[in-house]
């Protein structure tokens, strides 16, 4: 297996302050693989919130989650601030891939990256519909060509 090539700070477009917490490290001393696709999730939702296109309690379509992936260059540890970068990189019918690079504070390299897809479901029946209009809008500052893996 071929681990890609980390991706320069540069190839993303919006990034996200994260503190790390206390209870992010494991008993080895550095910030838990698990935490990392919570800090994915994070970077996603808290940009289509800001952008105005996800409505999480009431909005008719919503994104689930159907394949994340992540690489580990360098470990994080508290109680080191994460900068996670976000792209677009596919915009399909009914999907998004994002992906995300976790960068230390000022560092030009990520610890991590990874990628994260969205299928949009109507909330009540759960089958994909179209992207809306709005959420491809909001997405387009983001979008990038795909990188090869």
């Amino acid at each position: 297996m071929n681990k890609p090539a980390p991706a320069a700070r540069s190839a993303y477009p919006h990034f996200l302050p994260i503190t790390t917490r206390w209870m992010d490290n494991d008993v080895y001393g550095h910030v838990n693989n698990v935490v990392y696709y919570s800090y994915f999730d994070t970077v996603v939702n808290e940009y289509l919130i800001r952008a105005g296109v996800l409505d999480f309690e009431h909005g008719a379509t919503i994104g689930l989650v159907v394949e994340t992936h992540c690489n580990y260059f360098a470990p994080l540890v508290f109680p080191e601030r994460v900068d996670a970068g976000l792209r677009v990189v596919r915009l399909g019918t009914s999907s998004v891939r994002y992906e995300v690079g976790l960068f230390k504070e000022g560092e030009a390299e990520p610890a991590a990256q990874g990628h994260f897809v969205h299928v949009y479901v109507d909330r009540v029946t759960r089958r994909p519909v179209t992207l809306p209009a709005d959420l491809r809008a909001a997405l387009a500052p983001l979008s990038v060509a795909a990188q090869a893996d």
